[in-house]
């Protein structure tokens, strides 16, 4: 990787810069080639570190039900994804960008704990919903005002819309490097 200050290349793509007045149209546009790139890599790397302040986050969230963190994630998504009627192991799996097999395996543990219910779909039998457990709605409940607390100490700066406007960016950064995954992936 080029070091932050002499960027010759796009660190996504591996090419170089398109020269000045050669830019691309749409999505699959090259970067502007007098885009600060360093600035570009401190913003990657301040997602790095928040990423990894929010895992130490869950997990400390994470030992207050005796979970794993990874388990955590699992609680919460139900937790938002279901809205009365269970929610299933795919879209589990879609909001935390796991494989479904590792879901149903936390899951049933979490099961086993207490902490989730999982039923058959009547719909469809091939589907689990699941729903977290009256203890699992509890345990969230007692903890909601230090959860609040530590949303409003997070996010104290942003008011609604520039709230709206991060999270704009970010849906717009998370599309980007998915397909980013995939180019890497492809040897692009």
């Amino acid at each position: 990787m080029p070091s932050r200050h002499n960027a010759s290349r796009d660190d996504l793509t591996g090419h170089d810069p398109e020269p000045a007045g050669e830019t691309a149209k749409g999505d699959d546009a090259m970067p502007d080639p007098h885009r600060d790139y360093g600035l570009s890599h401190q913003i990657i790397w301040d997602f790095v570190a928040i990423s990894n302040h929010l895992e130490d986050i869950r997990r400390s969230w994470a030992k207050l039900f005796g979970i794993s963190g990874s388990q955590w994630l699992i609680v919460m998504a139900i937790n938002d994804l279901d809205q009365g009627g269970g929610v299933s192991v795919g879209e589990v799996s879609a909001k935390i960008h796991a494989v479904s097999t590792f879901v149903t395996t936390q899951t049933k543990i979490l099961e086993k704990l207490g902490l989730v219910i999982r039923q058959t779909s009547t719909a469809d039998g091939r589907v689990v919903l699941m729903s977290l457990s009256p203890l699992a709605r509890q345990q969230i409940a007692d903890l909601s005002a230090r959860w609040e607390a530590l949303h409003a100490f997070i996010f104290r700066d942003f008011d609604a819309q520039s709230m709206s406007d991060v999270k704009d960016k970010l849906e717009m950064l998370k599309k980007r490097a998915k397909i980013a995954v995939a180019r890497v992936s492809d040897g692009i």
